[in-house]
């Protein structure tokens, strides 16, 4: 896991994703990275998945309006938001939302390796009130 720190774009695989995420106008790239983690059900989920959902989800929360402090990774999402200035659907946030829960529990591994590390469960719990609010 190349990860630097415990935000949604503190890793490598989120800031690849966002670089995906710049090639589409439409919210289709963030609805089916959390498909992805719906259709695991209870099924093992891996770290690259689960990165990329919560990276969906932030994107999400930037959408509505909810962002955190702009770094050298985030400027990227800045960007894409300022220019497709779109509304998630509810539909969308409630996805987000199952993504986030469904991360927290097992079997996941990117739960093996962040659920002992109070910065990255506050990270999410930050991200899923943005969410909710």
């Amino acid at each position: 896991m190349g990860a630097w720190d415990a935000t949604s774009f503190g890793n490598d695989t989120a800031n690849d994703w966002a670089y995906d995420l710049e090639k589409c106008n439409d919210l289709s790239f963030i609805d089916a990275t959390l498909q992805k983690i719906v259709d695991a059900g209870d099924d093992y989920i891996e770290c690259p998945e689960a990165e990329e959902a919560i990276a969906a989800a932030e994107v999400t929360a930037w959408l509505r309006g909810k962002s955190t402090p702009v770094n050298a990774y985030t400027e990227k999402i800045v960007k894409w938001v300022e220019t497709h200035p779109i509304q998630p659907p509810p539909a969308i946030v409630q996805k987000a939302l199952f993504a986030l829960d469904r991360i927290l529990r097992q079997p996941s591994e990117l739960l093996e390796l962040w659920e002992d590390d109070s910065d990255w469960t506050a990270s999410i719990a930050d991200l899923r009130t943005r969410l909710t609010n």
